[in-house]
């Protein structure tokens, strides 16, 4: 499964972007899929999730209210609106998905190249 992350850029504190994935290859019936962000000197860590089905989401409490992830099973997509952006925010966002009908917070198997988001103050 190859996953292709892209929106990211530079914003201004308090805009908006949206991150969009797009999952290719090897086809499952079913996939979780979310995001993960990794700030310069800090590990990666849990930003959003979704699971197969699009009917449950999961937030970071850090970017709960600001950030929506969706899914658009047709395209195998999965987009993450981030609103309300904060210079805390920049980082570089990974897309993750694992097969089946668990989502990505206890485990990925595998991984985008990430995008890097920049937000200025």
């Amino acid at each position: 499964v190859q996953l292709q992350a892209s929106g990211g850029g530079l914003v201004q504190a308090g805009g908006s972007l949206r991150l969009s994935c797009a999952a290719s290859g090897r086809t499952y019936s079913s996939y979780g899929m979310g995001w993960f962000r990794q700030a310069p000197g800090k590990e990666r860590e849990f930003v959003a999730a979704i699971n197969w089905s699009g009917g449950s989401t999961y937030y970071a409490d850090s970017v709960y209210g600001r950030f929506t992830i969706s899914r658009d099973n047709a395209k195998n997509t999965v987009h993450l609106q981030m609103n309300s952006l904060k210079p805390e925010d920049t980082a570089v966002y990974y897309c993750a998905a694992r097969p089946g009908r668990l989502d990505v917070r206890s485990r990925v198997d595998y991984w985008g190249q990430g995008t890097l988001v920049t937000v200025s103050s």
